[in-house]
């Protein structure tokens, strides 16, 4: 067993906020490498192309060091990857596991949504990161976020860690609700999402928040289908005079939802909700910003699927020097950014609107 207590805490905490996908992944392989003592890393998708090998053999290698590594990934989203593509550092004593694998059953349409999309690494109780980006190569051209961690709040993402490595079974989850209350760490809180409807902790959270904000609501986010209450209290603040913004991208990944959510555009702008579509690539980050004092970066879309059936992990703060280059990493997103067009989406083609209803019903599925 780890003897988590020898580890030399380093305090003040460093923090660093990476939007640059190569960056990020560099970082993290450097970090990977200069373990000691454990390497905990927790993701939805693990690919089987050259920086998915990357990181297996680096993790491998670390495992070959003595090094204790356990590895956490959907079975969704993990695509190719098995067992088999990791033999060589189970051999070695590293663990893997995959998050509940899909087995038949009356639930099966909605079971298949529950994935565990969390996105998070703890190395050394030293070091820890938490943000959006999978560990894959088709990506290195969006715009992510992550932060990094140096320093005190590790042991507490490696309790997230080891909590969640415990408890997923790969056909079952045990006792959800029991390792999902919200952590706390001086100014910071650590918020679990579980698949649940009357739970959605995440999406009660940033209701309060909007309905809270005096000056600025600020969030970026791939996928954008707000359920009500998220569309109320956003359009709620825009009438009463807060500059309320959000930043999707122009094209994202998944082209039903970006048919899907246009359905909702006319009636945010007409309530000052500012629309912005990032236009290079694909905008994969997920952040929210209460009149600069407030800050959530998670790994949850803002949307019905992340909300109310996916495992997600957020950590809300009030760091001014986090917040200072997050708005900095916004300023970018901006500067590629273009505004919504109300008289283009009024004249958008009929095909569209027609979709769009069609793929209304299956709003939470998406």
């Amino acid at each position: 067993m780890i003897e988590h207590e020898k580890i030399n805490r380093l305090s003040p905490m460093k923090y660093l906020v990476i939007d640059d996908t190569l960056k990020l992944y560099n970082l993290m392989l450097n970090d990977i490498e200069k373990a000691s003592l454990f390497i905990y890393l927790e993701t939805y998708k693990f690919a089987n192309d050259h920086m998915g090998v990357k990181f297996k053999d680096a993790l491998t290698q670390k495992a070959r060091e003595g090094v204790a590594v356990k590895v956490l990934i959907d079975s969704w989203g993990r695509g190719p990857v098995s067992e088999t593509f990791f033999s060589e550092l189970i051999r070695l004593g590293g663990e893997v596991k995959f998050f509940e694998k899909i087995k038949i059953s009356s639930d099966l349409f909605t079971r298949g949504h529950r994935r565990d999309h969390r996105k998070i690494l703890v190395i050394d109780d030293d070091i820890s990161y938490i943000g959006s980006a999978n560990i894959t190569g088709y990506n290195l051209n969006w715009r992510e976020l992550a932060l990094r961690f140096q320093g005190d709040i590790a042991p507490v993402f490696r309790k997230v860690f080891e909590q969640n490595f415990e408890a997923f079974n790969p056909y079952y989850i045990k006792d959800k609700r029991s390792y999902s209350q919200t952590l706390k760490f001086e100014d910071y809180e650590i918020l679990r999402d579980v698949p649940s409807i009357p739970l959605q902790r995440l999406k009660k959270k940033y209701t309060q928040l909007i309905r809270s904000a005096k000056k600025e609501v600020l969030i970026e986010t791939p996928y954008f289908l707000p359920g009500f209450l998220l569309r109320k209290a956003l359009m709620d603040a825009g009438k009463r005079g807060v500059n309320v913004r959000v930043i999707m991208p122009r094209h994202s990944d998944v082209r039903m939802v970006d048919i899907l959510r246009n359905k909702y555009f006319g009636m945010m702008h007409k309530n000052n909700v500012q629309l912005l579509f990032y236009a290079p690539h694909n905008l994969h980050a997920k952040l929210l910003i209460i009149d600069n004092k407030v800050f959530s970066v998670s790994s949850a879309n803002f949307d019905y699927r992340s909300f109310r059936y996916q495992y997600e992990i957020a950590l809300i703060g009030h760091e001014p020097e986090i917040l200072r280059q997050l708005n900095a990493h916004v300023e970018e997103t901006v500067r590629h950014s273009d505004l919504f067009d109300y008289h283009r989406w009024m004249n958008r083609p009929m095909i569209e609107k027609i979709f769009e209803y069609i793929l209304l019903p299956f709003r939470h599925l998406f």
